[in-house]
């Protein structure tokens, strides 16, 4: 099973504490129990780092890219054809511009679900979106 991880999971999974931590380790730990893989793409590094970079924090960015290098963590590209079924989301479903990226990416590279914290995009149905309580 592979799952495509919004931005919002790795986040909670590495910057916060409390709830939002505990679902997204919760979650992420049950995918690697299960022998799972975890797909995120570019743009999800790219959110991933803007806050440790723009503090200097060299020792989190060196988390965060062990993290993106590990063998269950799979980098999907965002390519052209990403780019067409992103247009046809953001205009059927009015997403935003990354959410519809996020989602054009893993229907494209065929992960079985998409996991987020956000629930205006369990209307998307063309992935199973698992949105976490």
């Amino acid at each position: 099973m592979t799952i495509y991880c919004d931005s919002c999971i790795l986040i909670s999974f590495f910057d916060h504490t409390g709830a939002w931590n505990q679902r997204a380790t919760d979650r992420l730990a049950g995918l690697a129990g299960a022998g799972g893989l975890i797909a995120t793409s570019d743009l999800v590094r790219l959110e991933c780092r803007v806050k440790p970079m723009y503090l200097g924090d060299s020792a989190r960015l060196a988390v965060l890219d062990a993290f993106f290098a590990r063998l269950d963590v799979r980098c999907v590209p965002i390519t052209t054809d990403v780019f067409e079924r992103a247009t046809a989301i953001r205009a059927r479903h009015r997403f935003k511009l990354g959410d519809s990226l996020h989602l054009a990416a893993a229907v494209e590279s065929a992960c079985d679900s998409f996991l987020t914290n956000d629930n205006r995009l369990a209307a998307f149905t063309d992935i199973l979106v698992e949105v976490l309580p």
